[in-house]
C-alpha cells in the first residue's frame, strides 16, 4: 500500500458577489461579515488550519482587499494594544495571524463561476 500524501494546501474561492446577502454584502463582503466576534472566514481558516493546512490560497475578487488585509499585520493595533497593557487581546490576534508565506491572494477578474475561481 502506497503512502499517501497529507493535503497541505487549500483553495478558498472567495471571489463571489454575495447577491443571498444583499444589501450588506453591498459594502462588506460575505465573508467578513461577523459571527459573534469573528468574521466567517476566520472560523474556515482556523478550522483548516486545525485540519492540518499549512497554505490558505484565497481566489479574490474586486471589493474583497479587506479579507487580505484581515490576515495581514496590523503594527499600529500591535502597538497601541502592547502600550496599553491589553496583552490578552494582543496574544489572541498574534495566535490568529498566519506565519509569513502561510497564505496567497489572487485574483478572479470575471465573475465566471467556482470552477473558473478554482482555475484561478
Amino acid at each position: 500500500m502506497e503512502s499517501m500524501k497529507r493535503v497541505r494546501k487549500a483553495v478558498f474561492p472567495v471571489a463571489g458577489l454575495g447577491t443571498r446577502f444583499l444589501p450588506a454584502t453591498k459594502a462588506v463582503p460575505k465573508e467578513m461579515l461577523t459571527v459573534v466576534d469573528r468574521p466567517v472566514i476566520q472560523y474556515v481558516v482556523d478550522e483548516a488550519r486545525e485540519a492540518g493546512i499549512e497554505h490558505f490560497i484565497f481566489v479574490t475578487g474586486r471589493n474583497k482587499a479587506v479579507i487580505e488585509d484581515h490576515f495581514d499585520i496590523q503594527f499600529e493595533l500591535y502597538d497601541t494594544l502592547a502600550q496599553r497593557g491589553k496583552d490578552d487581546q494582543l496574544a489572541r490576534l498574534q495566535r490568529l495571524q498566519p506565519a509569513p508565506g502561510q497564505t496567497s491572494f489572487t485574483r478572479q477578474q470575471v465573475p465566471m463561476g467556482l470552477g473558473h475561481a478554482v482555475w484561478c
